[in-house]
This record gives C-alpha cells, structure tokens and sequence, in this order.
C-alpha cells in the first residue's frame, strides 16, 4: 500500500494516507475519518488536497476523507463510488488490492485538478500507513 501511495503521488501535488484501526464502533465511519485527518493535520496541504482512506478492519467499516480542495473538484459522489469499489473487494477478504486499486483511482483524480509540478511539489506528508488502537 506504501508503494501505490508513492506512485500515486508521484504524478500530483496532493497527498494520499492511509489509517487503519481495528473497531469503530458508535461513531459514524466518516466522522471517524474527519476526525483522524485533523489529528494528523492532513489540512495543512498548501492546496487543500490531501485524503485519507479510513478502515476499521474488525468493524468492517471504511470512509475516505478528503480535503475542501480535492473535494470541491471531485464531489460526494466520487467518495462514494470510490467505497463501493473497494467493498467489492472487502466482500472477497481482498483487503490490500482494495485498498491499493482505491489509492490509484484518487491518485488519478488528485493527478487530474492537481498534477505534479516539478519546481514547487514537495511531499508534504509521510507515505507510511498509519495505525491506530
């Protein structure tokens, strides 16, 4: 998963993570996923592209968060399209192809509004997955 991250952001100025947790029980998945992107500061981008991809693996629920700045150029709609894609591979216990071809579509998205520029794009946050309790 590390590496699809990389090689999503190799062609965008935005910024892709990925937390994984065990439960989230009681709290809506995509108030969870808001709630662990400010905790990671994932709103501090320049452009206001970054976007987490939030899976609690034993409840098996999952959220994508995005920034005002991708989110304003992609849509509601594309969120969830994006986790009913990934679901189809949840449903087959393929969980890191689901997590890596999810990377790749919103490395493709991220790619389109906010391409790579050489001279001012810098890796503004780490590529490493992230876990939580």
């Amino acid at each position: 998963m590390v590496e699809a991250i990389r090689k999503a952001e190799q062609e965008t100025s935005g910024e892709i993570r990925v937390f994984i947790e065990s439960r989230c029980r009681f709290v809506d998945p995509i108030d969870r996923a808001a709630e662990v992107f400010f905790g990671l500061k994932m709103e501090q981008t320049a452009d206001r592209n970054g976007v987490l991809v939030y899976v609690a693996m034993k409840d098996q629920q999952l959220a994508v968060f995005g920034d005002e700045g991708i989110h304003k150029k992609v849509g509601d709609e594309f969120w969830r399209t994006q986790v009913q894609k990934i679901l189809a591979h949840f449903d087959k216990s393929d969980y890191v192809t689901g997590i890596a071809a999810m990377i790749t579509e919103i490395g493709n998205a991220l790619h389109q509004h906010f391409p790579y520029n050489k001279l001012t794009d810098k890796n503004e946050l780490p590529d490493e997955i992230v876990f939580g309790r």
